[in-house]
């Protein structure tokens, strides 16, 4: 995908350089499917009020390193967005985990490949307990075009913007979805 740098810009990302561009699809499913879990995270994200940073910590379920972790992103559209990221030491996580903002807690956890693909699931806890999403990120546009529907999955998600952590963290469950 080319970047208009003006886009870029009015984003907050002036030097394309520092930013990578993630393309993902996201999908809405009933339950965590029934396949061999590789690895999981218990993963705390903050969204840190008035900006379009995220403060995340991964704890690996296996007791693995811990990763903290400054995020900065900026939709291009729903599937494409541009992001930065700054690892952080405990003491400068500890530091910024003060900032105001809204939390979210859920369990990712990266599926064995299905049909020569891996998917992460994540399983919501807190307000947004029930819900269960998946997603799978791509290195370009025609790969993420050519991925189907995981076999697992309701329906996908990735246009509706109530399914962006951001949106969720604000607002809490889509109201279809609260009866979950």
């Amino acid at each position: 995908m080319d970047i208009d740098p003006e886009i870029a810009r009015t984003l907050g990302f002036p030097k394309l350089k520092y930013a990578h561009v993630e393309r993902e699809r996201r999908w809405l499913c009933a339950r965590l499917p029934d396949s061999p879990v590789v690895s999981a995270d218990a993963i705390t994200d903050l969204y840190v009020e008035g900006s379009r940073l995220r403060l995340r910590e991964a704890r690996p379920l296996d007791g693995g390193p811990v990763m903290r972790r400054l995020g900065r992103k900026g939709d291009l559209d729903a599937a494409h967005r541009l992001i930065t990221s700054i690892y952080l030491s405990e003491g400068e996580f500890a530091l910024l985990a003060r900032l105001p903002g809204r939390r979210i807690e859920k369990v990712r956890h990266r599926l064995a490949p299905i049909e020569g693909r891996t998917f992460g699931v994540d399983v919501f806890a807190g307000a947004l307990a029930g819900l269960v999403l998946s997603e799978r990120e791509f290195e370009s546009d025609e790969e993420m075009a050519a991925c189907p529907h995981p076999p697992f999955a309701l329906r996908e998600v990735t246009q509706d913007p109530r399914y962006a952590g951001g949106w969720l963290a604000a607002h809490g469950l889509p109201p279809e979805e609260g009866a979950m």
